[in-house]
């Protein structure tokens, strides 16, 4: 299974703790760290592209729109 986001290791552990702490509070199920870092691997692999890609799009319709009121200031 190949990565689409690099992560340090800080980073990796910091969500691996989280997804643990989640599992525990809201359905009260202990996870292992192999358990969290598949569930990780799923959210990176399968689900980040798709919220990565919405991420650009949203920066791409402002950009764009701001490039509009850029025009607007054009003098004729």
């Amino acid at each position: 299974m190949t990565k689409k986001f690099d992560l340090s290791p800080q980073q990796e552990a910091e969500m691996i703790a989280s997804i643990k702490a989640y599992f525990l509070e809201e359905r009260d199920e202990e996870l292992g760290d192999l358990a969290a870092r598949l569930v990780l691997d799923f959210i990176s692999n399968k689900l980040a592209p798709h919220f990565y890609n919405k991420g650009v799009a949203d920066a791409h319709q402002y950009l764009s729109e701001r490039l509009e009121d850029v025009f607007e200031i054009q003098r004729y």
